[in-house]
């Protein structure tokens, strides 16, 4: 016997009950963005369409989607892409998450890259240390016409990642992916004008990773569904911040800038680290928008 049809609009309510309920933030947007994927509609036209009854097969889709929500799978990973600066993005379980953080970091990187060279008669080159799911690669591509980035990560799939979003934006032929843990394949050369970083930065007893110690502080998509290697970021969550500190003059020309985004509570470390190498000079740390320290800024001397 065929199923009794359902409306959309009543999906809808009984979606948005049922994550409610797992006490997952935002229900509302997240059940119209399951729905809006299983019926093939923008999320727009949903509102449109709420009357309608659902055919089976999407019913039964979204029924699938929302039940690997309800074991806290990333609506991400669910969906196959997340929105950042205001395009869509490929990511799977080998990245990161893009975050809003990492728009800051862009946005800070930008306003002092931009005026440096603004045509192609001197291209800009530039580093892109972890770089993921690209999106930091990409958004430079996009945003500098003049620059040719290098984008770094020690992992075969994330670069595979960064590569299909490269092609999607239509920007792979200005990237060059290297298969590195931070500058082990790179020439020691100090030719880059910027570089740019999203290390790993939570702190290994925020992750329990070490016996005995809870990782309530972390929410279920983060620790069970995303990369540790790309959140770990050793004791106090500074050991691959210490690592990138010990190798960037290697890489970055006098006079060239670093960008670097960092945990909360990470302010006062940087600063000693890079303050006290006496290489650097406009040193600041941004607090993002909610006011929590983000960004490190330096320029090498």
């Amino acid at each position: 016997m065929p199923a009794k049809p359902v409306q959309i609009k009543t999906l809808f309510q009984s979606g948005v009950a049922r994550l409610r309920q797992a006490g997952i933030p935002d229900p509302e947007l997240e059940v119209s963005l399951l729905l809006a994927e299983s019926l093939g509609l923008h999320r727009t036209e949903l509102l449109l369409q709420s009357g309608k009854n659902i055919e089976e097969g999407r019913h039964r889709r979204f029924e699938r989607q929302l039940s690997r929500r309800l074991t806290r799978e990333p609506l991400a990973h669910i969906l196959g892409s997340k929105e950042f600066w205001s395009r869509e993005f490929i990511v799977s379980g080998d990245v990161l998450i893009p975050r809003p953080e990492t728009e800051f970091l862009l946005e800070k990187a930008l306003a002092v890259i931009k005026p440096l060279h603004p045509n192609a008669e001197k291209p800009l080159n530039i580093l892109d240390l972890g770089t993921g799911s690209g999106v930091i690669a990409v958004v430079l591509a996009l945003e500098l016409p003049a620059a040719r980035i290098t984008a770094v990560d020690s992992s075969y799939p994330a670069l595979q990642v960064a590569r299909h979003n490269a092609t999607k934006h239509e920007v792979a032929d200005r990237i060059d992916f290297v298969l590195s843990n931070w500058f082990e394949g790179l020439a020691a050369r100090p030719g880059f004008d910027a570089v740019l970083a999203n290390p790993p930065y939570v702190a290994r007893e925020v992750l329990a990773l070490e016996p005995g110690i809870d990782a309530g502080a972390l929410q279920p998509e983060v620790l069970h569904f995303e990369p540790v290697r790309a959140l770990d970021g050793g004791a106090g969550g500074i050991r691959e911040i210490r690592r990138i500190a010990a190798g960037l003059a290697r890489v970055l020309r006098p006079q060239g800038w670093f960008f670097m985004e960092i945990g909360a509570d990470q302010e006062e470390e940087v600063r000693r680290i890079f303050g006290g190498a006496e290489s650097y000079d406009s040193l600041v740390v941004f607090a993002d928008y909610v006011g929590r320290p983000r960004v490190l800024q330096a320029r090498r001397l």
